[in-house]
C-alpha cells in the first residue's frame, strides 16, 4: 500500500532525546495561508532550556510549550519568542484574534492580535482545578467557537475515571482570555455514571484493576474529546434544533478499537447540559467503535464540502498483545508506528481512507496527530519518533505532512451525499 504522507518536514527536533521529549502537537491555518504549530516540551530536561517552565506534580520532570510559524505551507518553520508554560496547546482563531488554550494544572489561555508573532502572558480561566485535554478538535456555529476540556474532580496519578468532559462556548468577536466570556457546560464524570464493576459480557475492563498490571491501578474512564454537530438529517442522532452536540472521546478500558460518546444539549437560557445518549432501544450508550478510540488521541474534522468527518488517529496491530512479555520501554508507547486516515457520513462508521505515514519499528510512532483543511489537501502535524527517540510515546520530533487531494480518497456509494 502506497503511503499518502510518509515524507515529512521536521517542525522541531528534541535537543537530547533522552531527557527531552517533543509532545502535543496542535495545528492551525489562517485564512492568510499561514500556518501554526504549538507543541510542548516533557522531560527532566526541560528544566535547563530557556523560557517558562512547569513542574509535574511529585516528579522530577517538567514541561514547557512552544509555537511555530510556517509562512510557505509548511516547508520551512520559525519559532516565535513566546515560551508558554501549558501543557497540550490548542490554537485556534475567533474573530481577528489567536488563541493558545492549554492547561498547567488549571486552565490556561494566551492571544496572539499579530497572526502568532507575538503573545500575551497567559491568563487562568480556573483557580484551585486540575485540567487535562489533548489539543483536539475546534468548532464553530453561530458565530461561537467550542471546544472541550475535561476537568479531573481529584487528582490521584492520571485518574480517567474521575474526568469529566466540558463543553466551552465562547462568542468570536469576545476576548476569549476573559473568563466571563466563556459559558461551561455541566460536568459528566465517568464513574459517576458508569460502574465498571457491573459490567457483563463486555470484556471491559480487559485488565485487572491491580497496581502490578498493565492498567496501573488506573480504572476506566474517558479523555481527548472532540465535539461535533451531527449533520445528515436523516441519521438517528440528528437533532433538527441544531442545539445538540456529540462528544466523541478516547475509551480507556484496555481496548484499542472502543471508544466512548455522549452528549451536550443547549438550552434556551443559553445553558448547556451535558448527558449520555440514549439508543432507540432505551438503553444508554457510551462505548462505541472508534478507529484508535482506545489507545490513542483522535482528531475530527468535518468538510462541509463533501459532507463527511474525517478522522486520523492510529491504526493498532498488536492490540492483543501479552504486555507480561514486552519491556517497559515497549509497553508505554506500544503500537502508535502507524498512523491512519478514515472518513465517515455520521461520525460513527468510519471507512479506512488510508495510511498516512508510519514508522519502521514500535519506538519510530507517527501519533497524537492534529490537522486542518488546506484547500484541497489536508494537512497534518504529528508526534514522530526516529531511531534515536526513547520509545513510541515519548518522541523526539514534531513532523509536518501534507495529504494531497483527499477528497479523491472518498468511495462514495452514491446515496450517502443525501442529507434528507
Amino acid at each position: 500500500m502506497k503511503h499518502l504522507a510518509d515524507e515529512y518536514v521536521t517542525v522541531v527536533e528534541s535537543p537530547d532525546p533522552e531527557h527531552v521529549w517533543c509532545y502535543s502537537p496542535g495545528l492551525l491555518r489562517l485564512e492568510s495561508g499561514r500556518i501554526i504549530a504549538t507543541m510542548d516540551f516533557g522531560g527532566a530536561g526541560v528544566k535547563d532550556m530557556d523560557g517558562a517552565c512547569r513542574r509535574y506534580p511529585r516528579s522530577d520532570l517538567y514541561s514547557t510549550g512552544r509555537v511555530f510559524l510556517s509562512d510557505d505551507g509548511g516547508e520551512t518553520w520559525r519559532q516565535t519568542a513566546a515560551a508558554l508554560p501549558m501543557l497540550c496547546m490548542r490554537p485556534f482563531a475567533a474573530g481577528d484574534a489567536v488563541y493558545v488554550i492549554g492547561f498547567c494544572q488549571d486552565l490556561g489561555i494566551a492571544r496572539s492580535d499579530d497572526g502568532g508573532e507575538t503573545w500575551s502572558e497567559m491568563r487562568l480561566l480556573s483557580h484551585g482545578q486540575y485540567w487535562l485535554q489533548g489539543p483536539c478538535n475546534v468548532w464553530y456555529e453561530n458565530g461561537c467557537v467550542y471546544l472541550v476540556m475535561e476537568r479531573l474532580t481529584r487528582r490521584e496519578g492520571w485518574p480517567v475515571c474521575a474526568s469529566a468532559p466540558v463543553l466551552m462556548r465562547g462568542r468570536v468577536e469576545d476576548d476569549l482570555t476573559d473568563l466571563s466570556s466563556w459559558t461551561f457546560a455541566s460536568e459528566l464524570v465517568f464513574e459517576e455514571q458508569i460502574d465498571q464493576d457491573r459490567f457483563v459480557d463486555f470484556g471491559i475492563p480487559f485488565y485487572p484493576d491491580v497496581k502490578d498490571g498493565y492498567m496501573a491501578g488506573i480504572r476506566c474512564g474517558w479523555l481527548e474529546t472532540n465535539v461535533v454537530r451531527l449533520k445528515k438529517k436523516n441519521d438517528m442522532f440528528y437533532d433538527p434544533s441544531g442545539r445538540t452536540f456529540h462528544l466523541f472521546m478516547r475509551a480507556w478500558t484496555g481496548l484499542t478499537w472502543t471508544g466512548a460518546v455522549a452528549k451536550v444539549v443547549e438550552k434556551e437560557d443559553g445553558s448547556m447540559e451535558t448527558l449520555l445518549e440514549t439508543a432507540p432501544s432505551g438503553r444508554r450508550m457510551v462505548f462505541v467503535n472508534i478507529p484508535g478510540g482506545g489507545q490513542s488521541k483522535f482528531h475530527i474534522l468535518y468538510d462541509e464540502r463533501s459532507k463527511t468527518y474525517w478522522l486520523i488517529s492510529n491504526q493498532f496491530i498488536d492490540g492483543m498483545v501479552n504486555f507480561n512479555l514486552m519491556t517497559p520501554n515497549e509497553r508505554k508507547g506500544y503500537d502508535r508506528s502507524r498512523l491512519a486516515l478514515y472518513y465517515s457520513y455520521n461520525c460513527f462508521d468510519w471507512i479506512f481512507a488510508g495510511i498516512v505515514a508510519a514508522g519502521n519499528s514500535l519506538k519510530e510512532s507517527r501519533s497524537y496527530a492534529s490537522m486542518q483543511f488546506d484547500g484541497e489537501d489536508l494537512i497534518v502535524l504529528s508526534r514522530t519518533g526516529d531511531n534515536d527517540t526513547l520509545n513510541g510515546h515519548d518522541t523526539n520530533r514534531i513532523t509536518f505532512h501534507r495529504i494531497r487531494d483527499f477528497r479523491s480518497l472518498i468511495d462514495d456509494p452514491g446515496y450517502c451525499f443525501d442529507m434528507e
